[in-house]
């Protein structure tokens, strides 16, 4: 009983008892049994992070912060890959809940339909959860903490339309994605604000991933149009679209320049670091582990929205003549 007591760090147990039995602990190389003490507590301390992918950039500093805090509060995260594919990301959710995780941080995969039913029975269950990204209506039932977008990209089109640029294209991610809708509506209204109208034809689609940037860069070209300024939905489209149009001869941001969204490492790095919105990736991932130890604790908390900042490189310049 004692040892039991120690190992649970009960505080009616002296110091130098406990001291000695964690050592004697130690010396044998004894780990307890987290299965039978989760039996017992009826709490694994585990938290399940669904993600679409580990190789996404954008996620790697916030899975950094979740596990931090998780390691400082004695919690442990089980990592899973949704690859952006629902069926994939259902399985993924009902293996963490097999394995009784305390909660879940999710990461969601977008889609048309307006309910899920994953989601609808995590709601029905009371499992914590929080989504990590914009909420959409099939997981409106939780909450959720998020960059705000909308003001990201408006910063970004004010930006290049202050350097002088009026013919600015688009290239726009995937259309079911919440948080493309957001910049492309601040896209929108950075150049409404300016009296400058939206031409539809300077906005492509483009997805989220470098060789879809380049795709999107080609496919302009092709067509003949001619902007000053590009701005991107995320860091990879506009690495991939900035690598075309050097290749191709042109000069940025002499010729034409462009701006990404997200900030991730690559920005600073590339050919001609690239001007892009700041997205406060650790802070994100923070928030939502601080969201789920309230959860478990059955504390209230309110969806929240962090700021972003444009950080400006010299892949913007003043329009050409």
């Amino acid at each position: 009983m004692t040892v039991s007591k120690v190992l649970r760090d009960a505080p009616d147990i002296s110091p130098a008892t406990k001291a000695r039995i964690k050592a004697l602990a130690e010396g044998m190389g004894y780990v307890p049994d987290s299965v039978a003490q989760g039996l017992r507590t009826r709490s694994t301390r585990t938290i399940g992070l669904v993600i679409p992918t580990v190789t996404n950039p954008l996620f790697a500093r916030g899975i950094v912060a979740v596990e931090e805090q998780a390691y400082e509060l004695g919690y442990e995260v089980i990592l899973g890959h949704s690859l952006n594919d629902p069926a994939r990301e259902e399985t993924v959710i009902r293996r963490f809940l097999s394995r009784r995780v305390d909660g879940l941080i999710i990461s969601p995969v977008y889609r048309l339909a307006p309910t899920a039913p994953i989601y609808q029975e995590l709601l029905e269950s009371g499992t914590a959860v929080v989504i990590w990204g914009h909420k959409a209506p099939f997981c409106a039932g939780f909450q959720s903490v998020e960059s705000d977008d909308v003001l990201g990209a408006h910063a970004a089109a004010q930006h290049l339309i202050e350097l002088g640029h009026r013919h600015i294209a688009y290239f726009a991610g995937p259309s079911v994605a919440p948080w493309n809708q957001e910049r492309l509506e601040g896209y929108r209204r950075g150049l409404r604000e300016k009296n400058i109208e939206v031409d539809e034809t300077l906005i492509f689609s483009a997805g989220e991933s470098i060789e879809e940037g380049e795709n999107a860069a080609l496919q302009m070209l092709n067509e003949g149009v001619k902007p000053t300024a590009i701005q991107c939905c995320n860091d990879m489209v506009a690495i991939g679209a900035a690598s075309v149009l050097l290749q191709q001869g042109l000069k940025i941001p002499q010729d034409i320049s462009i701006v990404g969204f997200g900030n991730i490492l690559m920005c600073e790095h590339f050919s001609v670091p690239l001007t892009t919105v700041h997205q406060p990736k650790f802070r994100l991932g923070t928030v939502a582990m601080e969201f789920m130890l309230h959860l478990l604790k059955h504390e209230p908390v309110d969806s929240r929205r962090l700021p972003t900042d444009l950080i400006v490189r010299q892949s913007t310049g003043p329009a050409p003549s």
